[in-house]
């Protein structure tokens, strides 16, 4: 008796996985400077619940009431909230890569276009010149990708 074989199934094109890893490295590396700019010139609201008698009177509450009022009011803040939504679907996006792709491979590609757009993201956000250190150490990664790719496909 033969057993019936599934057909194997059919490996999607290399640019599929290359635009995955643009994809992911982009939402990882460019929203990164966008959330910092909007954490470091957010501005939240007083509180009159964290100056009341009641709430003031101990520590803790005091802290933990701060500390959840805070992200309320960050997340609530869209240039935080769209860079930071952006962020979390590339990691949604990256985990369903790690589950097709080669794990070797998917793992450095895409923090290393994270860390290139990263810089990239600095530069057009707040203006940093990128060092001829850092253009170097970009340069470095982008071989250092180059040749873990090419000892695979040997």
């Amino acid at each position: 008796m033969s057993t019936p074989s599934n057909p194997p199934t059919p490996t999607p094109p290399a640019i599929n996985y290359i635009l995955s890893f643009l994809l992911v490295g982009l939402a990882w590396g460019l929203t990164t400077p966008f959330i910092r700019r909007a954490a470091r010139d957010h501005q939240p609201p007083a509180h009159p619940i964290l100056s009341s008698p009641g709430v003031a009177s101990s520590w803790l509450r005091t802290k933990v009431y701060g500390g959840v009022l805070a992200v309320v009011d960050l997340l609530r803040n869209p240039r935080y909230a769209v860079p930071l939504v952006v962020n979390l679907t590339g990691s949604v996006w990256f985990f369903l890569l790690i589950g097709k792709a080669e794990l070797s491979l998917t793992v450095p590609i895409v923090n290393t276009l994270a860390f290139l757009f990263t810089v990239v993201g600095e530069w057009w956000v707040e203006g940093k010149v990128i060092s001829r250190e850092t253009m170097l150490g970009m340069l470095l990664s982008v071989g250092g990708i180059a040749l873990c790719v090419q000892s695979k496909n040997f």
